[in-house]
């Protein structure tokens, strides 16, 4: 049985929590080791985290990969692996470093750094110079660009010694700045501009108002399952899932097709305003940027700004489209939101782009107010960190319905198509849907069926994941071709 080896690493706080004054420092710390402990609990490893106020050490099992998780940890600057200690005496420094360093720079370029806390005979200028003159027999200094960098932290009685530090992603921990309610969509803007308030420490729920089915509905349920594992760490966010069709439904009927969009903005930051303050958030993000599009014009964004109580927070205003996909990489998101439409481009051909804040009070107004407040009150509510990777696929693909408006696909072989199909469906074999999600295109509503309907659901799991909101008919051909015949029953028997 192989033993598991255990690691000391050296946890750096962020630069901006040496500023806090000494209680709300504290503070910060407190939250900063419970986030780091449910970090490292994701791992499955055994750990024990100690603060010593400057810094944290971390004893752990896992692996070095999992040890990464700490880079999605706000409130980090960097970690070291701790691979040597020594007694606090110059000498015991000088021996441990040869020991540990001695072979590593042979014939190599290093640079000795160290630093210092507490009281002791020697400086860390003693440090440096005399460990590295140690070490200089057969190796050479280069204190700029050095191949290896040996480094030595002497805390008190304590020495650590490592090489080189792994970047954390610095900011707040997270919770320490309060809440607030998140308007995401499932594209790109939206989950950056979450990333951004995570990292400064605001604990997030978020909101998504549906305007177009199950299966936007699970991309964005994935968007905020990677927020809220792989960065929420210490928390655990929700997603509120509001069904806004009634609310386009009604929008559109009673006011000016110009002022659509505006309109429905003001709607979802309402409801994001009732939700949040159900959660007591203290404001709403948006992923909204100056000028991206017609609704957010500074005159667009400054009308419907009133249309909330809570302040609306938009830390990609001043961002480019490019600079919000690369970060988007860099938090996980971009390969689901690639794929997801924009549901929310609802306005004709003539959107306003500088309405007044009377304007869209007014086409507003005009909408019964009733509709709103039944979707906020009849939400479904996820929690994103206990939902398993089954309840995004098996919750999303199934459908007992054929829309009247869906293109239904036979996805059996062309002779099982001619034995029977569904009336008006269209016989595209399995395979070629999986090799090309999008063949049939991705503007329509799809409804698969297959024997079993096993086959079916997994085609239409790679639709889903391609961008395509397509279902698997529950049941298969059996319970399809019965919905047909009850549908025919009426009709002979009244001839």
């Amino acid at each position: 049985m192989t033993e598991t080896r255990e690691s000391l690493v050296l946890i750096r706080l962020s630069a901006e929590l040496s500023t806090k004054a000494r209680g709300t420092r504290r503070r910060f710390m407190r939250r900063l080791v419970e986030n780091i402990r449910d970090a490292l609990r994701s791992t499955d490893a055994h750990f024990d985290a100690e603060s010593q106020w400057t810094r944290v050490f971390v004893r752990t099992d896992a692996s070095a990969d999992g040890i990464r998780v700490l880079q999605r940890v706000p409130g980090i600057s960097s970690y070291s692996i701790v691979t040597a200690r020594s007694k606090a005496t110059l000498d015991e420094i000088v021996r441990t470093g040869v020991e540990e360093f001695g072979d590593r720079v042979k014939g190599r370029s290093y640079a000795v750094r160290a630093r210092r806390r507490g009281t002791h005979p020697f400086s860390s200028a003693d440090v440096m110079q005399t460990l590295g003159a140690a070490l200089n027999p057969g190796a050479r200094v280069d204190l700029t660009n050095p191949e290896v960098e040996v480094e030595v932290e002497i805390r008190d009685r304590e020495v650590y010694f490592f090489s080189g530090r792994e970047q954390g992603l610095g900011g707040l921990p997270l919770g320490v700045e309060g809440r607030a309610v998140c308007l995401l969509s499932g594209g790109f803007d939206s989950a950056v501009a979450a990333w951004m308030m995570l990292k400064r420490g605001v604990e997030l729920d978020y909101v998504f108002c549906n305007l177009a089915g199950e299966a936007y509905e699970r991309s964005v349920a994935r968007v905020g399952k990677i927020l809220a594992d792989q960065w929420s760490y210490g928390t655990s966010p929700k997603l509120h899932i509001l069904d806004f069709g009634p609310v386009l439904d009604e929008l559109r009927a009673r006011s000016q097709p110009r002022y659509w969009q505006l309109v429905l903005k003001r709607l979802m930051y309402q409801a994001a305003d009732a939700v949040g303050r159900e959660r007591r958030a203290q404001g709403i993000v948006t992923g909204e940027a100056i000028g991206q599009v017609s609704s957010q014009t500074l005159a667009n964004l400054a009308a419907i700004d009133r249309a909330s109580r809570l302040p609306v927070f938009r830390p990609l205003i001043g961002f480019d489209k490019l600079d919000i996909v690369e970060l988007s990489q860099r938090v996980g998101t971009f390969d689901i939101s690639a794929t997801v439409k924009e549901y929310c481009a609802i306005a004709p051909g003539n959107p306003a782009t500088s309405a007044t804040a009377h304007e869209t009070e007014s086409e507003e107004a005009k909408l019964d107010p009733a509709v709103l407040r039944t979707a906020v009150e009849s939400r479904r509510i996820l929690d994103l960190r206990t939902l398993q990777a089954a309840d995004l696929v098996l919750g999303y693909l199934f459908t007992d319905e054929v829309p009247a408006d869906a293109v239904v696909v036979d996805v059996r072989s062309e002779e099982e198509w001619e034995a029977w199909h569904y009336p008006g469906s269209v016989n595209t074999p399995s395979w070629e849907l999986t090799a090309n999600p999008r063949l049939l295109g991705r503007d329509a509503t799809f409804v698969l069926y297959c024997d079993q309907g096993v086959q079916s659901a997994q085609v239409a799991e790679v639709m889903q994941r391609a961008g395509v909101e397509a279902y698997a008919y529950r049941g298969g051909t059996s319970a399809l071709r019965k919905r047909v015949e009850e549908a025919q029953e009426p009709a002979s028997a009244e001839n």
